[in-house]
């Protein structure tokens, strides 16, 4: 079952791929330019390559913070114990005190701005026990989110055989920590100093004193890592997310992450199809409590195409059928495929925006008998 679900005006030109801007490259191991409003890789280089992530692993205990705060698991003015294990931790600290008392929010800035390990014990302690149980947190969270290529062993991104990563499954726990927590996001990733214990700490993210439009967000060190760096930067409607791993020093990451994110604002346009919770279409459901399900993106749908071809932008929604009840809300119904002056140019996953139960025993009777001659 195909339906037509946008249409742009179709004017012939050249042929797309002749117009495709040249990405750059970077001077790191890895890296990875992703349109944040369709998921669309711009550019990229080794981007499935699992590699150390250093501290760039502290945006799954912020992701997991977050969510804790919003289940009601923790209190952000909630007072945290300082254990000797958190105290002692090396590398990178805010210099929290053992047997002192810590607030929730002071951690979360101590881990975003000052990138504290102490800060990230102290927190995995108080949401999980230890700190061994919230590494078993994180790898089931990266799995939820799709992460195929990740292996967490501690809430801080000190060195381990079993903790790798990617630049693309960073993409897409650094997508789901925007999308997800927003306010978190805005009040906690553009902090440009704090001060904890009488010490200020300046954040190591270099971007956001040079470029007023990036608003985060995390750095990351380590001999075997090199310098790390995940930066977002929102120009107008459009957000796009840059990895760089492994370069050789902070002001290389710093100039090439800053060099990939240029790249994707000035040679590309940005297209929305459709804002966020907008029903797309309303798709057949079979079996179900109601007999169609609203389609469409959890997030602001924003494509990214060279410039000059926005009004040659073709889409279609292609629904996934039979679908059957139950289905949730989130679950993947359909796929919009996307074409740019008549060629393909990507696929993205289209969701319910409401929940759908199964009907009665009639009901469910009644449509595997249409089924059978559908």
């Amino acid at each position: 079952m195909k339906i037509i679900a946008f249409l742009f005006a179709f004017i012939p030109s050249l042929v797309l791929a002749q117009q495709l801007p040249t990405p750059p490259a970077l001077a790191a191991k890895s890296w990875l330019l992703i349109e944040t409003g369709s998921g669309q890789t711009l550019a990229s280089q080794a981007a499935d390559e699992r590699l150390e992530p250093a501290s760039l692993t502290k945006l799954m205990t912020a992701y997991l913070t977050f969510a804790a705060l919003k289940q009601g698991a923790i209190k952000i003015n909630q007072a945290v114990p300082v254990s000797e294990k958190a105290w002692r931790t090396g590398g990178s600290k805010m210099f929290i005190r053992v047997g002192t008392e810590v607030s929730v929010e002071d951690l979360i800035k101590g881990m975003i701005v000052q990138s504290g390990n102490d800060a990230c014990v102290a927190l995995a302690e108080a949401i999980a026990g230890s700190e061994d149980n919230f590494a078993q947190m994180m790898n089931r969270e990266a799995q939820r989110l799709g992460m195929k290529s990740s292996s967490f062993k501690n809430s801080t991104g000190l060195p381990d055989p079993e903790l790798y990563t990617t630049a693309r499954d960073l993409a897409t726990l650094t997508t789901a920590l925007i999308r997800d927590f927003p306010e978190d996001y805005a009040k906690y990733y553009s902090i440009k100093e704090f001060r904890y214990n009488n010490i200020t700490q300046h954040n190591r993210n270099r971007l956001l004193w040079v470029d007023p439009t990036v608003d985060g967000v995390k750095t990351g060190h380590t001999e075997a890592a090199g310098y790390c760096l995940v930066s977002s930067a929102q120009r107008g409607p459009r957000r796009l997310l840059s990895v760089v791993l492994g370069a050789a020093s902070d002001n290389v990451r710093t100039q090439e992450s800053l060099k990939l994110l240029n790249y994707g604002f000035q040679f590309y346009d940005a297209v929305q199809l459709y804002a966020k919770d907008q029903t797309v279409s309303s798709l057949k459901v079979w079996k179900g409590s109601a007999a169609t399900v609203k389609a469409g993106f959890k997030s602001d749908f924003i494509l990214s195409v060279p410039k000059g071809f926005g009004p040659k932008v073709q889409a279609e929604l292609v629904s996934q059928q039979p679908l059957i009840a139950p289905v949730a809300a989130g679950q993947t119904v359909g796929t919009m495929k996307v074409s740019v002056d008549g060629k393909a140019y990507g696929e993205y996953p289209v969701v319910a925006l409401e929940g759908v139960g199964q009907a009665g025993i009639i009901g469910r009777t009644i449509d595997a008998i249409r089924l059978m001659f559908n």
